[in-house]
């Protein structure tokens, strides 16, 4: 009977990792295909974040730890403080 809930509690896991890979990759093509720079640099912070949230479910404390300061919050800013100083909008 416990082995029962172990499956099901790992399924689930499972179902949801995949959930955030799919919404990443997703979050992925947006930031490519987005003319407005601003909106491309949000889109990559929620694929960052999304894959934070993979490597919490796959038990990676100490990966999470560096990886969300970093990816989610150092990085968006840097570049838009870049974007700040260029133009808004990608050239075509």
């Amino acid at each position: 009977m416990r082995w029962v809930r172990v499956v099901e509690a790992s399924v689930i896991i499972l179902s949801v990792m995949a959930l955030f890979a799919l919404s990443s990759t997703i979050a992925t093509y947006l930031a490519i295909t987005e003319r407005s720079l601003v909106k491309a640099v949000l889109y990559s912070a929620i694929q960052s974040t999304l894959y934070a949230l993979i490597y919490y479910l796959l038990m990676a404390p100490d990966i999470v730890l560096v990886y969300v300061p970093v990816s989610v919050g150092l990085y968006p800013a840097i570049v838009l403080m870049l974007i700040k100083k260029t133009e808004k909008e990608e050239e075509s």
